[in-house]
């Protein structure tokens, strides 16, 4: 089913996405190398984890590396993004697609035209509005402080911060925590769809 801005937030399927990245050098486009989706409903609970890393002609930067983890050797007979659009597609069609700080996410699915998929909910703006006064909003920052990390943990033994699977699991343990905590249970989609960050950017002058 379609879901509108109208529709409950109840009622909804969430399914959040995550890439982890080669990283950029100069005069090149980035290049993922790791996918990890993941849904939760307030029905179903948290459901259908997927991760896979990602084939790509691209040397691993150090500093990405640093960051993630990922080496050449665990990219070995990894598909191309390309490769997993049946499976992209059976995830994301229909959902409400969530990433915190939405760009990279929304920028590495142009490899899939007209693909369609959508509304976006942006946790790194929720977080924005619903805590302004946070002196960070970082995906990681939020968990420690809201105490989220051990419930991620529990979700997807064995992985850790900067994993996408990790990450994409942690948005959605994190937008369930903000939908419980204002009460937004029965509230219209677009409540989330459309963050008041007004008072944040106010405390940023």
């Amino acid at each position: 089913m379609l879901m509108t801005p109208g529709h409950s937030i109840r009622h909804c399927r969430f399914t959040a996405i995550d890439f982890e990245s080669a990283g950029a050098t100069r005069g090149k486009t980035d290049s993922p190398v790791q996918v990890g989706l993941a849904s939760w409903s307030p029905a179903a609970g948290h459901t259908r984890p997927f991760v896979s890393f990602l084939h790509t002609d691209q040397p691993i930067l150090w500093s990405a590396h640093k960051v993630h983890g990922i080496t050449p050797a665990d990219l070995t007979e990894a598909p191309p993004l390309l490769a997993l659009w049946p499976e992209i597609k059976s995830r994301l069609a229909g959902a409400i697609v969530v990433a915190h700080g939405k760009g990279t996410e929304k920028r590495f699915l142009r490899a899939f035209p007209g693909h369609g998929f959508g509304p976006w909910i942006d946790t790194l703006l929720l977080a924005r509005a619903a805590w302004p006064e946070l002196p960070a909003h970082s995906l990681g920052t939020l968990c420690q402080t809201h105490n989220l990390t051990p419930a991620v943990q529990a979700l997807v033994a064995g992985r850790c911060w900067h994993d996408a699977l990790f990450d994409a699991v942690a948005s959605l343990v994190l937008l369930a925590h903000l939908i419980a905590t204002h009460a937004l249970l029965d509230r219209p989609l677009d409540t989330l769809l459309h963050p008041d960050t007004s008072r944040w950017h106010r405390r940023q002058r």
